[in-house]
């Protein structure tokens, strides 16, 4: 379908739409993801740090860990937080972005 049977075939030019890339751009999704990530990395690594090594003590109970032990399951636990935090902070500074991108108009 054309334009301008699109648009009821009365003649009228109808703009194109610019591509998904601009907005991707626009919204600097590539550099939040990034910044999502690094901090997502951080975060899960200091606190597989901090549980593993038992920095801040102990844990209170001792636990059974099957297959593959308390450090593979922190690791994994790790990984999920790791993963989740930088989904939740790619998706805030895109959000940010928008919110910016929209007040400047």
């Amino acid at each position: 379908m054309s334009d301008r049977e699109a648009d009821g075939g009365a003649g009228r030019d109808v703009p194109e739409r610019p591509g998904v890339g601009v907005l991707v751009e626009r919204l600097r999704v590539r550099r939040n993801a990034a910044v999502g990530a690094v901090v997502g990395l951080l975060l899960g690594a200091a606190l597989y740090v901090v549980r593993v090594f038992e920095l801040l003590g102990p844990p209170a109970g001792r636990q059974t860990f099957p297959l593959v032990g308390p450090e593979g399951w922190f690791l994994l636990l790790a990984l999920v937080l790791a993963s989740g935090t930088a989904a939740i902070v790619g998706a805030l500074l895109t959000l940010v972005a928008a919110y910016r991108a929209v007040r400047r108009g």
